[in-house]
């Protein structure tokens, strides 16, 4: 085998196009201003256009790149691919998915209605698994070398009474990573999650501010804080990449140590 050059791994998206769901706050813009930090194209994703709109001047405000606006509700399957496919004609054809759209139920399986476990399970994970469809046979077609990067959860592998479906649905999200980065890994589209731990979103900030259950979390890590929304830029940069370019089918943890620990 030849020797090969050494050289600094190219964490470049330089002429990428990258499409985050559910960005327009919290860790999908946190993800939205990395990409556009790194030399991608970003299409910013939400339902309401008011937040979307706003959401573009923070981005260029911050990094100088104005990103293309997608008002669309990506839960909505009905007219999904129909979105997509026009999102594709006016913006271009994405080299990069990133799945962070998500929903939280904090309640026990008994409590939960059963309405309720099936719009949680519907936004979390199935209209996530159409969407990485269509956008693979979007890639696929262009003949992209696409990036599929998909938020789950330290639930993803874990579970915790009174907190039952959204485990499920997050562990769902880690099945689908895998048969992704199977199903498109031969034409060259890789598929990887990230797992978020603790972070101090808009969501979160209540429960961050609460002296009891905050600092509960805080003591549950070895790095004894909550993560900062651009702390996870470096994972999500990196599994889009092509210095991840040999990386498929994993999830990547990045929750300070908070899962490790018992």
């Amino acid at each position: 085998m030849p020797a090969m050059p050494c050289a600094a791994p190219d964490f470049s998206l330089r002429d990428k196009l990258a499409l985050i769901t559910g960005s327009t706050q919290g860790l999908g813009f946190a993800i939205a201003c990395a990409y556009a930090a790194s030399g991608a194209r970003v299409i910013l994703n939400g339902r309401n256009l008011e937040r979307l709109e706003l959401a573009a001047r923070r981005l260029t405000e911050r990094t100088g790149h104005v990103p293309h606006a997608w008002q669309a509700d990506v839960s909505d399957i009905d007219r999904q691919e129909q979105a997509y496919a026009a999102l594709c004609a006016d913006a271009g054809v994405p080299d990069i998915l990133v799945n962070n759209v998500g929903v939280r139920l904090r309640s026990s399986m008994q409590d939960s209605t059963t309405r309720e476990i099936a719009a949680h399970l519907h936004t979390n994970l199935t209209s996530c698994v159409t969407l990485s469809r269509q956008a693979a046979g979007a890639m696929l077609a262009a003949g992209s070398q696409g990036r599929i990067v998909t938020m789950t959860s330290i639930a993803g592998m874990l579970a915790r009474a009174g907190d039952a479906v959204y485990p499920i649905a997050k562990q769902g999200l880690a099945g689908m990573v895998r048969s992704l980065a199977v199903e498109y890994g031969r034409h060259g589209i890789t598929s990887n999650g990230i797992a978020p731990g603790t972070f101090a979103t808009e969501s979160n900030a209540a429960l961050a501010a609460d002296p009891v259950k905050g600092r509960h979390v805080v003591g549950r890590n070895p790095l004894e804080r909550w993560a900062r929304p651009d702390e996870i830029a470096g994972a999500a940069v990196f599994l889009a990449s092509p210095a991840a370019s040999y990386v498929n089918g994993h999830i990547l943890v990045v929750d300070g140590g908070f899962s490790i620990t018992f």
